[in-house]
């Protein structure tokens, strides 16, 4: 016969949906600051992902003026980063980090949902689709 224990709440070992580093958050604040179109509203920025690449689907960051019903949203330090609900289960426990060296400044994500990451690190595939 099978116990009959319920729990209630939040798991312990649920993952968190993204976890932003100092640098990426540091430089989205700029990014706020500095965005186009400063007479119009913004609630932060909008994380998806989009079919393309050479392994199936890369990131897209854009500044949002709303959110959606199904959106997720996760605040760190003053910046918000809505997560589209199609794009939930291809980042949930991502990291977003924020690099900048002599040949590149870009965010770069560590995802534990890859399964495969094309050779450049834009595009990548997920057993979750």
């Amino acid at each position: 016969m099978a116990s009959g224990i319920v729990r209630i709440g939040i798991p312990r070992n649920r993952k968190a949906l993204l976890s932003i580093t100092e640098s990426a958050n540091k430089r989205l604040k700029e990014m706020l600051q500095t965005r186009p179109n400063m007479d119009k509203p913004c609630v932060g920025f909008r994380l998806g992902v989009k079919q393309r690449g050479c392994t199936g689907e890369s990131y897209q960051l854009d500044y949002t003026d709303h959110t959606n019903k199904f959106d997720e949203v996760v605040q760190a330090d003053g910046v918000s980063i809505i997560i589209d609900p199609k794009a939930l289960l291809s980042v949930i426990g991502s990291e977003m980090d924020y690099v900048e060296d002599k040949l590149r400044s870009e965010f770069v994500f560590t995802n534990p949902n890859a399964t495969h990451i094309c050779g450049c690190g834009e595009s990548f595939t997920t057993t979750n689709k």
